[in-house]
């Protein structure tokens, strides 16, 4: 472990905290503006916190510990995640426990956290919208790792450093069908992942529609804050993630200096923000798909991800 290293690792988790609001903002100025309104400025989710912040601790009552814990796993399973994946460099302390298997592993973690929550809060709103989560997480956690599986055969290895590595050192291994297939699906998933439409919807209201919405409906104050930042914090860190896997360059290297980890964070901020726009102006074109279409969607991507995988291992047979 080096200065570098524990630099870099420190930059990423700090650039997923300040961040993240920052991206869940831009998205929404976008959006305000692409439909004619002025939009609140990319601050307002900072602005929301902090109001959030200041506001009264509210428990319902018959709660337990796992809803009042929900939101501290929650976002500790992000910036956990933020902390081990090559988001700013590959050098980072945890790099060696970057796993696949380990980050789909921490995701589920917080997914399952949340659902419980949900169920524990006792309401019908609650237990509908946990009922939805755990369907679509039992859909996209298999297709997430069979994504990112179908990069790691011309690894050789399931590290995300590793992989991201090759394909600095090699464009090509992604440029192929296999890719083609492993992006298609993880882009299908991260909008799931994330609540994005057509999957959900995050500024509904309409109880009947929501997923992530109704199993927070009960949080208020100073853990709804920590719910919707933590919402923030995935939604970046899997938009940096894909950022990185596809298109990897400017990542600080393990033998990089201070100047490269800099212009990790640079190249890091300026990826997910495209992606950012680029999903915002999407949903602009996306209308929410029935609740009973959205197994179809999903099983699309997984059938995708497994093609993905098949050919990987063919080309790497011929090869």
């Amino acid at each position: 472990m080096t200065a570098v290293s524990v630099l870099a690792g420190v930059t990423q988790i700090g650039a997923v905290v300040v961040g993240s609001p920052l991206v869940v903002g831009l998205m929404r100025q976008i959006r305000a503006k692409s439909e004619g309104r002025c939009g609140a400025g990319i601050l307002q989710p900072w602005r929301d916190l902090r109001k959030q912040l200041r506001k009264q601790q509210v428990t319902p009552l018959g709660t337990t510990l796992v809803f009042a814990a929900a939101p501290i796993v929650v976002a500790a399973s992000a910036l956990l995640i933020a902390a081990i994946a090559p988001l700013v460099a590959i050098c980072s302390p945890l790099d060696s426990v970057a796993d696949l298997f380990a980050v789909v592993g921490v995701l589920f973690i917080g997914t399952v956290a949340l659902t419980l929550a949900g169920i524990d809060s006792g309401t019908s709103f609650g237990g509908m919208g946990s009922s939805r989560e755990i369907t679509i997480a039992a859909l996209v956690e298999p297709t997430i790792m069979l994504s990112v599986f179908a990069l790691s055969v011309p690894a050789g290895s399931a590290n995300l450093g590793a992989i991201v590595s090759l394909t600095v050192r090699d464009p090509h291994s992604v440029v192929s069908l296999a890719g083609v297939m492993a992006l298609v699906a993880l882009v299908i998933v991260v909008i799931a992942e994330t609540g994005r439409l057509p999957v959900d919807n995050p500024a509904t209201h309409l109880e009947l529609t929501m997923v992530h919405e109704a199993m927070v409906l009960e949080y208020a104050g100073p853990r709804l804050a920590l719910v919707e930042w933590a919402a923030g914090m995935r939604l970046t860190v899997l938009l940096a993630l894909l950022a990185n896997l596809f298109v990897p360059w400017g990542v600080a290297g393990a033998q990089s200096g201070l100047a490269a980890v800099g212009i990790g964070l640079a190249a890091i901020s300026i990826k997910v923000g495209a992606l950012a726009a680029l999903l915002a102006v999407a949903e602009l074109f996306l209308a929410k798909v029935r609740l009973f279409r959205i197994p179809e969607l999903l099983v699309g991507s997984f059938l995708l991800a497994l093609l993905a995988v098949t050919a990987a291992n063919f080309l790497a047979v011929q090869g």
